[in-house]
């Protein structure tokens, strides 16, 4: 699944030109494609080039306070947008509706690492089991390089509605620290320069049962989100990794 490629090389533009940026710009090179232009902070009027607006889709990876701001850019411009940027989840339904009223393109992903997705999947399916198990307690840990700037992640976010979706006695996270027996609280950790690690923990008083992800490199969000790029050429509305892959 992951080598397939769209019918024809495509013209990427990348928005942001960070670890990530120049991480994706390689693989996608790999995989027969033309980087167009690299917007980063020292250059956004080329948002209104006409390389930018050549572009078959672009790929934003950039932080919290500038995302939305691009995607605007990129719609102007006519560029369907894939992006992993997170923290700006607050204006997500401005995104959909833009997508459905105005025949927007958007794909979002809080990761796009195929493992990643694999443990979505996990994790729901233990939450469904462990729904029936009301001795165990959950909680999550996240760690991340010291770069990131928000927290918690958006991976765990995304893991913690799928524990709140199938998990009954939660109703909602918190960062750090549970405030009530309902809430599931999510440890984030900044150190170092560790790409991701993400532990789901239930735990009672006889014993603990965990599951855990833990990236190697940025190598596996990059290509993913060159996959998602693939698929989203041609493609209207809003999409995202359940479109994409079917776990």
């Amino acid at each position: 699944m992951l080598v397939v490629r769209g019918e024809k090389n495509m013209k990427i533009a990348l928005v942001g030109y960070g670890k990530m940026g120049k991480t994706i710009e390689q693989i996608a090179l790999s995989r027969g494609h033309e980087i167009v232009s690299i917007i980063d902070i020292n250059n956004p009027e080329d948002f209104q080039s006409d390389a930018f607006k050549s572009a078959d889709v672009a790929i934003e990876f950039t932080t919290p306070a500038t995302a939305f701001n691009n995607y605007m850019k990129c719609f102007e411009a006519g560029v369907p947008v894939v992006s992993g940027t997170t923290g700006w989840l607050d204006r997500l339904g401005e995104i959909k509706q833009m997508c459905e009223n105005e025949g927007k393109t958007f794909f979002y992903a809080s990761n796009f690492s195929i493992g990643v997705n694999i443990f979505f999947a996990l994790n729901k399916y233990l939450a469904k089991v462990m729904n029936n198990l009301p001795n165990y307690d959950a909680r999550m840990t996240e760690v991340h390089h010291i770069h990131k700037l928000d927290a918690p992640s958006g991976t765990a976010i995304t893991l913690a509605e799928g524990i709140i979706e199938n998990l009954d006695r939660k109703d909602r996270w918190t960062l750090e620290t549970a405030e009530r027996p309902t809430d599931l609280p999510i440890h984030a950790i900044r150190e170092g320069e560790v790409p991701g690690i993400h532990e789901i923990i239930y735990e009672s008083d006889v014993d603990t049962i965990s599951i855990k992800h833990d990236a190697k490199s940025r190598a596996g969000f990059a290509l993913g989100a060159v996959v998602a790029a693939e698929f989203t050429a041609g493609k209207k509305g809003f999409l995202g990794m359940n479109d994409l892959f079917h776990f």
